[in-house]
C-alpha cells in the first residue's frame, strides 16, 4: 500500500478514502478553479500546456481524462488536438457540473464529454483509448496500483499514459519555503475561500505521501507499461510521468 492511500481529507472516522475524496471535491467545487490559479500563481496552466504538448507529439484520436475535475485538461487537449475526442471521468458530480458549463462556453461540446465514475472500475472496454491522462489526481486514488491497472487496461497497444502530479522539491534552498507555503499559507487561504478546513490541509499531506520520481515510474511498470519517464517542472513542485502500453 502506498503511503498516500492512508492519507484522507477528514480522518479515519469519516469512512473510506474514495468516499471522502468525493465529498471533499463536492464541497470545494465552487472554489476549486480559483484556488488552483491562486495557489500556483497561474503556473498550473503552463504545466498542463507542457503535458498537452507531450500528448500532441505522441498523437491521439481518443483520450480518457481520469479525475477530470472541472475539465481543465480535457478542454486543453481538445483545443490542441483538433481531431481528438476526449472523455473525462470523475468521482464528483459537482465538479463535473462546473466542467460541463466550461465545455459549453468553450464551444467544444461536440468533442469533450464528462461523466461521473470511479477510476478503480472504469466503465470502458479494454483497449478503448489512444491515451489516458490524469492531472493532479493520482494522489487521491484509494488504490494506486488498482488505478494504474485500470488505466492500462483501457489503453490501446501503443497508447500513452500521461500523469501530471504535484511533487516535493528536492532543493535544500527551495524546500523550506515550499513547506511553509504548502503547510501554512495554502491551508489558511483554502479554508477562508472554500470553507472546508480539511481539503487544503489534506493537500500538502497527500503531496508528501504520494510516490514520486522512480517510485511512481515503478507503479507504471508494474501495471505492464513500458518506456516510463519523469520530467520535473518549476523546481520540482510538479512532475510529468509518461509510459506506453507495449504493442
Amino acid at each position: 500500500m502506498a503511503d498516500c492511500e492512508e492519507i484522507t481529507p477528514y480522518g479515519d472516522a469519516s469512512g473510506a478514502k474514495g468516499g471522502q475524496v468525493k465529498a471533499m471535491f463536492d464541497n470545494i467545487a465552487p472554489a476549486y478553479d480559483f484556488m488552483n490559479r491562486a495557489m500556483t500563481l497561474g503556473v498550473d496552466k503552463l504545466w498542463r500546456r507542457s503535458a498537452v504538448k507531450t500528448l500532441r507529439r505522441h498523437g491521439a484520436g481518443s483520450v480518457l481524462d481520469v479525475a477530470t475535475g472541472t475539465g481543465d485538461l480535457a478542454i486543453q487537449i481538445a483545443g490542441a488536438l483538433a481531431d481528438a475526442t476526449v472523455t473525462g471521468i470523475d468521482l464528483s458530480e459537482k465538479m463535473i457540473e462546473i466542467g460541463r458549463r466550461k465545455i459549453a462556453d468553450s464551444g467544444l461540446g461536440g468533442r469533450v464529454s464528462l461523466m461521473q465514475g470511479d477510476c478503480l472500475a472504469l466503465p470502458m472496454a479494454d483497449g478503448s483509448f489512444d491515451a489516458v491522462t490524469v492531472a493532479y489526481g493520482v494522489r487521491n486514488f484509494e488504490n494506486l496500483a488498482g488505478g494504474y491497472a485500470e488505466m492500462a487496461r483501457v489503453l490501446r497497444p501503443g497508447g500513452l499514459l500521461m500523469v501530471l502530479e504535484l511533487s516535493t522539491p528536492q532543493s535544500a534552498l527551495v524546500r523550506p519555503l515550499y513547506n511553509i507555503y504548502t503547510r501554512c499559507v495554502i491551508p489558511a487561504v483554502g479554508k477562508l475561500i472554500s470553507h472546508d478546513s480539511g481539503a487544503y490541509s489534506y493537500l500538502p499531506k497527500s503531496i508528501e505521501a504520494v510516490p514520486q520520481g522512480e517510485r511512481m515510474l515503478d507503479l507504471m511498470r508494474a501495471a505492464g507499461l513500458a518506456d516510463a519517464r519523469c520530467r520535473r517542472f518549476t523546481f520540482g513542485v510538479c512532475s510529468l510521468y509518461t509510459a506506453v502500453k507495449p504493442r
